[in-house]
């Protein structure tokens, strides 16, 4: 095994043009009320990594360009799809409209282990205020909800955290049915 220097890792990545271009797997997110632009920003970096098909920005969260967000995002607020709606449940309706489930990642009477969930795509993953989560009236709007277990003294990780175990998790799912689709 050898370490893979930066401009070979970097020789293996499309580039911003290329990944602006490039067919996106059928996964969306939208953040509710995300207070840190710095969660925002790791957002936007792990989106574009995962090949998130967009992102959707809501109510107090906060939208590029922010130096905070660019911190955090390294340029991937320009490659990855985003808009910004000020009210998330009518952009959940819409989506609902078009046939996109709505997973949302929370702690609920009926949030089951990220490992156990049968994500039905298209899907779009919520992902709630680092404080006091979604929303009632945005998690209303969810097909279903998943929790991470925490098996320390902790109820919850960091939002930006989170999004990338949960998203990955809806990634691997998809290629295992779709393998063609890297």
């Amino acid at each position: 095994m050898k370490k893979l220097a930066l401009e070979e890792i970097g020789r293996q990545r499309l580039s911003a043009e290329q990944a602006r271009q490039a067919s996106r797997f059928p996964i969306m997110a939208l953040l509710d009320n995300i207070r840190s632009l710095y969660n925002v920003g790791s957002v936007f970096r792990t989106a574009d990594a995962a090949r998130v098909e967009k992102l959707y920005l809501c109510g107090i969260t906060g939208r590029p360009p922010r130096k905070e967000i660019d911190k955090t995002a390294l340029g991937a607020a320009e490659t990855v799809p985003w808009e910004y709606h000020p009210n998330a449940v009518e952009v959940l309706q819409r989506l609902k409209a078009r046939g996109v489930a709505i997973v949302a990642l929370e702690h609920t009477s009926e949030s089951r282990p990220h490992w156990e969930i049968e994500f039905p795509f298209p899907c779009c993953l919520v992902i709630g205020n680092e404080v006091w989560g979604i929303q009632e009236e945005v998690l209303q709007c969810a097909d279903a909800a998943m929790e991470i277990p925490m098996f320390g003294a902790k109820h919850s990780l960091n939002a930006s955290v989170a999004f990338g175990i949960a998203v990955y998790e809806m990634v691997a799912r998809y290629l295992r049915r779709h393998p063609q689709a890297t």
